[in-house]
């Protein structure tokens, strides 16, 4: 009876074959655990965490989390986070901006990147002081850098407090309000220094000018 025979592979081949097995078997081990992590963090980073963090904001600040929009009789007009031309005499002119291609633009934020010795910059902020003077020949007082340079952003709400104070006689003397009245708004609407450090003293241009509106009318009521 003879016995069955058996076939012995050349060792390099098994080996080989050794290798491939365990090649295979190690990146099935691994894909499956790396495919499993991918879909996690993709559903808890890009869907449950967004969700989470928009949810809590809207109920603990549902005013900031809704862009700090300013409504007025039912229309919007405006947010406290980005800034307006204003240019009539009647109104506080707010920190120029330099975005393109229409002041203010949220969709290109932005500065002119003009450095303090450039030309341009200088000859812009002559300009800009020569029509400060010539919209109000008899202010005597320093005019405050924030009124004849653009912000890094050029979407700034707010100026100082020093930019507003030397707008109200010109504000004064076109409302046909004391310059007391027009002071007394501006120190209403005063943004103290966040935690009591960060920050200058400031004021909201669009908040300020729509008050500016609402004493004017009770002031003079036919001149609305």
């Amino acid at each position: 009876m003879k016995s069955a025979s058996t076939t012995t592979l050349p060792p390099a081949k098994l080996a080989a074959n050794f290798k491939a097995t365990s090649s295979k078997a190690a990146s099935q081990g691994v894909l499956r655990p790396a495919l499993v992590l991918f879909v996690s963090l993709t559903v808890l980073c890009g869907v449950i965490y967004p969700l989470a963090v928009t949810g809590i904001g809207k109920a603990v600040f549902p005013d900031q989390a809704s862009g700090s929009l300013i409504v007025q009789n039912g229309k919007l007009i405006g947010s406290r986070l980005i800034g307006q031309e204003f240019s009539a005499p009647n109104y506080f002119w707010g920190r120029l901006s330099a975005t393109s291609p229409m002041p203010y633009n949220a969709q290109a934020s932005g500065g002119s990147n003009f450095g303090p010795s450039n030309p341009a910059l200088i000859d812009a902020v002559k300009g800009r002081v020569d029509a400060l003077k010539a919209a109000d020949p008899t202010n005597t007082l320093p005019i405050p850098v924030d009124l004849v340079t653009a912000s890094g952003s050029g979407l700034d709400p707010e100026i100082s407090l020093a930019a507003a104070y030397y707008q109200a006689g010109r504000i004064a003397r076109e409302r046909k309000l004391s310059v007391d009245t027009v002071h007394s708004l501006i120190d209403s609407l005063q943004l103290r220094r966040s935690l009591g450090f960060f920050g200058e003293p400031r004021v909201n241009v669009l908040a300020l000018n729509l008050a500016l509106d609402r004493a004017t009318e009770r002031q003079h009521p036919a001149a609305n």
